[in-house]
């Protein structure tokens, strides 16, 4: 699919060094400003799929940029400007090596969690007598550590994290507090657009000068579960699955196809016309997260649009 971002190799003006993750590329500019770049990779299972989706990368930058501003007033951010669709610019910061993920409905890997007979995640206990997709009686903050591309993110839980010295106990206090707050304006946010946040993970860093601050994505279909509100109640009380706004849709058809991330395993082949359906949902997602109808970019050269727009901004 020539119409797809899946790598870049820009050698941007004061570049010191790049960062690759499993979908977004990180170019450090003069020890003072970091370039994002989202692509349009998928990665399910902390596995980067062969083939790039249509304007994923677009649709999460978006989406991203959109969440950062509504929560700004809330937790600072890293955040100082979009010079291009798929681009995200901010403050250089020191990445905490834990995902904050905060869970208010048993989805997706608790569920599964739960399923194996398993009643503690993360040092977490949860309630007996719970269904998938049940409300928490609180929402339950289940962190990760971050890996490495290639590796498996792992649960582990706050005792680990100070034992461990990953984060001191006033920062992980910091940390915890934001994620409560961010959690509670996104789940405002998805009840104003007809849906429900089910699970989501949040990162933070430390500018230079010590600032604790949000940095990555927010509230975007790869880093969060949604449900459609309308119907919730009733799909849990006649025990069907519930139509969800999220990345999971992908996980399943994995699933079904016979891979799960798990060594030995071959990832299925992707037909052009599944992974444009993948990018139809992805845009109908972003439809019903920001309420906005999605406008589509140039896409006929991606890497010589998001050049021309990065230089043009550092230029300035």
């Amino acid at each position: 699919m020539n119409n797809t971002i899946t790598d870049t190799n820009f050698n941007f003006p004061g570049q010191k060094s790049v960062y690759k993750g499993k979908v977004r590329e990180v170019y450090n500019i003069n020890d003072e400003e970091l370039v994002m770049i989202a692509t349009d990779r998928l990665s399910a299972f902390d596995v980067v799929m062969p083939k790039g989706i249509p304007f994923k990368g677009q649709i999460l930058n978006q989406i991203a940029t959109k969440m950062m501003k509504a929560t700004e007033d809330l937790v600072p951010n890293w955040l100082t400007a979009t010079p291009d669709p798929n681009v995200a610019v901010g403050h250089l910061c020191e990445p905490f090596k834990v995902e904050m993920v905060i869970r208010g409905y048993m989805s997706g890997h608790a569920a599964r969690e739960y399923k194996a007979g398993k009643r503690t995640l993360c040092g977490v206990e949860m309630p007996e007598g719970m269904k998938e997709n049940d409300k928490f009686p609180e929402p339950i903050i289940t962190p990760a550590t971050k890996a490495e591309m290639g590796d498996h993110d792992e649960d582990i839980s706050r005792e680990d994290i100070l034992k461990r010295g990953i984060v001191s106990e006033a920062d992980y206090l910091v940390l915890e507090d934001y994620t409560r707050k961010l959690f509670q304006r996104g789940t405002e946010i998805a009840a104003s657009r007809g849906l429900i946040l089910v699970d989501t993970k949040y990162e933070f860093g430390k500018t230079k000068d010590g600032k604790i601050v949000l940095i990555d994505e927010i509230h975007t279909p790869d880093s969060s579960r949604y449900f459609y509100a309308d119907g919730y109640q009733d799909r849990q009380d006649s025990g069907e699955t519930q139509k969800q706004l999220s990345k999971e849709f992908v996980r399943q058809w994995l699933i079904s196809n016979g891979f799960q991330g798990l060594e030995g395993q071959q990832v299925p082949e992707m037909s052009d016309e599944y992974i444009n359906s993948v990018s139809e949902r992805y845009i109908e997602l972003y439809e019903n997260i920001t309420g906005e109808t999605f406008i589509k970019a140039d896409v006929s050269n991606i890497q010589k649009r998001i050049e021309h727009n990065v230089q043009l901004y550092l230029k300035a």
